[in-house]
């Protein structure tokens, strides 16, 4: 079951929010979200919602046990036997396949690749649950001794799929203690419906645009249609992985839970440093805190600090998706954000625009090669981006069968939705922070984003209840 359907918006969602709103009591609600987020999981993966299970449960005892010690080097022997605990699972679901294909491309053997069906979510849950018994070691938070807590921090189903990633004193107030208020519900509501027409109207046809362009051969495309493919495959990914975080926000907070953003304008950045501290927030901020720091950070000189960065992308590219494109997609990012270090002056010193056209230039090429089917076919695309000067009526039609009336209105909307949107969005805050909006004002302004999102809503069930394409590409993260 995923946000975007209508079995979660008419049904799941609207039973366990109307249940929140009635059970007397914080341990009630907190059994309820309990018993409701393990039915969801448990709807797509009915085997290993057992796993999560145990994950939360030697989370809780490890977390336990390093609070109680007080010798350092038992401290210590604990964290590290959780991390490992924690990895083998993740290493286990994710990474077995890849390492035998691996090793029959280097050495040329024919062992069997064993097909390993990889539970849902789980690169999630388990960065989050393993973050709680860090920071109860690092003494950032109080070990929970109410495991029910620890269970429900883990589970809890609008995070659980695809994040954002939930550090644990973000929300271990809330846990015991929260009260969503009528705003707090109405806003959660407005942003849950954002996610949904993000996904619905933007992801979904970009997506079916990418899909389809990218099952013809690179070598028939021209200039035209492979940035075409490339400005789809863009906004497809953007709109379908920050449409489901701001779902999962909007959901935590009409449950009185404050997720922090995952997203913000990635779109708008003039430098690979500055989209990183845009796009997936949560998770590249995972990295640097447990891996990044724990490595030294920049505490050992100017060129550990590169190589650093350069694992931190790596492991980045890793945790994305267990093949060698992901790999290099995210080494790809850590080159150029080393060079962005090493050259800062001359980084510095270029104008927005051509700092602005550079860095979407990586972002695209490196999306591009998460699309295409080989490294060769990689090649081929990004080469055509710049000399595929082929218009002739056979190059041409690629191109043309897919820029149709309602495909151009939607990828033009999506783009300006994605860049031009924020500034917009900063001027109108910033003006009703000036004028002090209240009373008739502000009623005015609610009633009528309320209305935008009943008719949004509205359009997204019509629109999932006639179109069968509604797939999610960080489902299986």
């Amino acid at each position: 079951m995923i946000f975007s359907s209508i079995a979660f918006i008419s049904v799941f969602l609207p039973i366990v929010f109307v249940l929140h709103q009635i059970l007397p009591g914080i341990k009630a609600k907190n059994v309820m979200l309990i018993i409701f987020s393990l039915a969801f999981y448990a709807y797509g993966e009915p085997v290993y919602v057992f796993l999560m299970i145990a994950s939360s449960i030697w989370n809780y005892f490890f977390a336990l046990a390093v609070d109680k010690c007080q010798d350092p080097k038992k401290r210590k022997a604990i964290v590290v036997a959780a991390i490992v605990i924690n990895l083998l699972p993740l290493g286990y679901f994710k990474y077995t396949g890849f390492l035998f294909e691996t090793i029959n491309s280097i050495f040329r053997t024919n062992l069997t690749v064993p097909q390993i069906a990889l539970p849902i979510g789980i690169s999630f849950f388990t960065f989050q649950a393993l973050s709680y018994v860090v920071d109860v070691y690092r003494k950032k938070v109080n070990v929970e001794k109410n495991y029910f807590n620890v269970l429900l921090y883990i589970t809890f189903f609008p995070q659980l799929i695809a994040g954002p990633i939930v550090k644990f004193h973000d929300v271990n107030v809330a846990l015991s203690n929260r009260h969503a208020t009528t705003t707090d519900m109405a806003n959660g509501f407005r942003r849950f419906v954002c996610g949904v027409g993000k996904k619905v109207i933007f992801a979904n046809v970009t997506g079916q645009i990418t899909d389809m362009i990218f099952t013809t051969s690179v070598d028939d495309m021209n200039i035209l249609a492979v940035w075409l493919a490339s400005v789809a495959c863009m906004l497809r990914i953007y709109y379908d992985f920050s449409g489901y975080s701001d779902m999962a926000i909007g959901m935590g907070q009409m449950f009185g839970f404050k997720f922090l953003e995952n997203f913000n304008y990635p779109y708008t950045s003039t430098s690979v440093k500055e989209f990183w501290s845009r796009w997936h927030i949560s998770m590249f901020t995972w990295f640097t805190e447990y891996l990044y720091f724990p490595l030294g950070g920049n505490r050992k000189g100017v060129g550990r600090a590169r190589f650093n960065m350069m694992v931190v992308f790596f492991m980045t590219g890793l945790w994305h998706g267990a093949t060698w494109a992901y790999i290099l997609w995210g080494c790809m990012h850590g080159v150029f954000r080393v060079l962005e270090d090493v050259f800062k002056k001359f980084f510095k010193k270029l104008p927005k625009a051509i700092a602005y056209i550079y860095t979407m230039l990586v972002v695209s090429i490196g999306f591009s090669l998460l699309c295409v089917t080989s490294f060769r076919d990689w090649g081929v695309f990004v080469a055509k981006m710049f000399t595929g000067f082929d218009f002739s009526p056979e190059a041409m039609s690629i191109f043309m069968q897919y820029m149709t009336p309602w495909n151009i209105f939607v990828i033009v909307i999506a783009a300006f939705g994605a860049g031009p949107m924020r500034y917009i969005s900063e001027k109108v805050k910033s003006m009703v922070l000036a004028d002090n909006v209240t009373g008739t004002k502000a009623k005015v302004l609610n009633v009528s984003l309320y209305v935008l999102s009943i008719a949004l809503l509205i359009i997204c069930m019509i629109r999932l209840s006639s179109d069968t394409y509604n797939p999610f590409i960080y489902f299986r993260f």
